[in-house]
């Protein structure tokens, strides 16, 4: 049973008439067509008693014609009103619908309007997010072996970062390098902004790479995912550049490397997320550095880079078979220095199983 045809079972048991799905995310999940429609409307429609109705861009209606199966299709020009070619379409399924659901947590205040103003008698009374979620959870073995090769191109990448290291190269000129590289082999995307930190501006979780100039003797941060035929990679390392390494350096390090590996090793099938999150916070908070651990240690991961669940304290949600996180613990001191090691896991009855393999080495020539 497909992953469309299990949403629609689950829709139809809830009593939904009409689903409205508008992340291009989400549709490429349920349909197998990806596509960035940019400003045009992209949007999959679950009708009732029919194939589900994909509204897109005209420019991109043969391929999702080749992409997909057991679909209905409304191409639409730039030079048309989508909107009003949409009410229309919807016409004949618009008298049974008594309960209609819609992305909350994608769709934009401009698109209800719009479609509120077209379809007057619907009321969006039913979220269908969650549902999504819960679908995306547990991947299949399909689904973890693209995961496993979006893996290997970020290896790749982090290898390529420790290549390109040099005294005075910036940070955006190390980002450019792996890049550049990375589409020689094929690699469509990164699955979000690459960012490589230096030392101080690693301080800042989610810094903002530029011409800052790496040099001797400094951390840099790589972190960094690629996508895979529609699936994510995530994953950080921080090298050390250099040779003389500081008393401080060594022991921020090794006890984030100590709350990675014991998080990792603990992971399993029944705990709770907030548990995870307790072990890796115990151990940097033991050392006197919890303060300086300022997020949660994980995140899902799949068809985008943040997905649910969140390993985060607070989250009772337990954890299961085949779902898929990142384990990143990190100390970062303002201005001073920021150190995180992340990989993402899938969960088996044996463990978490990483989908990234780089080395855990101080010494950023073993990565080449």
């Amino acid at each position: 049973m497909s992953t469309l045809h299990t949403l629609q079972q689950t829709l139809a048991h809830q009593q939904v008439d009409l689903c409205f799905i508008q992340n291009p995310s989400t549709i490429g999940y349920l349909t197998g067509f990806h596509s960035e429609p940019h400003e045009r409307v992209f949007m999959l429609i679950l009708v009732p008693n029919d194939k589900p109705l994909l509204v897109l861009p005209a420019l991109d209606y043969e391929l999702a014609k080749e992409s997909t199966t057991g679909l209905q299709f409304l191409p639409h020009f730039d030079s048309e009103n989508v909107w009003e070619k949409l009410a229309q379409t919807l016409r004949p399924y618009i008298s049974q619908a008594k309960k209609v659901s819609i992305e909350k947590n994608f769709v934009t205040m401009q698109t209800l309007e719009h479609l509120t103003r077209v379809l007057p008698t619907i009321q969006f009374t039913h979220d269908v997010s969650s549902t999504i979620e819960q679908l995306k959870l547990i991947k299949t073995p399909e689904e973890i072996i693209l995961l496993k090769e979006a893996g290997k191109t970020a290896d790749l990448a982090t290898k390529i970062a420790a290549q390109t290291l040099q005294e005075g190269i910036t940070e955006s000129a190390v980002i450019a390098e792996i890049e550049y590289q990375l589409k020689k082999q094929n690699v469509s995307k990164m699955s979000f902004d690459t960012m490589v930190l230096s030392q101080a501006n690693a301080a800042n979780p989610h810094g903002n790479p530029g011409l800052n100039k790496i040099h001797f003797n400094e951390f840099v941060l790589v972190d960094l995912g690629t996508m895979h035929q529609g699936y994510a990679s995530d994953m950080t390392r921080t090298l050390f550049f250099g040779d003389n390494l500081s008393s401080e350096q060594e022991k921020i390090y090794n006890i984030v490397l100590e709350a990675h590996h014991t998080a990792r090793e603990m992971a399993k099938i029944g705990m709770t997320a907030s548990e995870l999150d307790a072990i890796a916070r115990n151990i940097i908070t033991k050392y006197g550095y919890g303060d300086y651990f300022t997020h949660r240690l994980g995140h899902g991961i799949g068809q985008t880079v943040h997905e649910f669940p969140s390993i985060a304290s607070g989250n009772d949600f337990v954890l299961q078979e085949n779902m898929c996180f990142s384990i990143e613990p990190g100390i970062y001191i303002p201005g001073k220095i920021g150190v995180r090691i992340e990989d993402c896991f899938y969960l088996t009855p044996t463990g978490a199983q990483s989908f990234t393999f780089s080395p855990y080495s101080l010494n950023w020539k073993d990565y080449i």
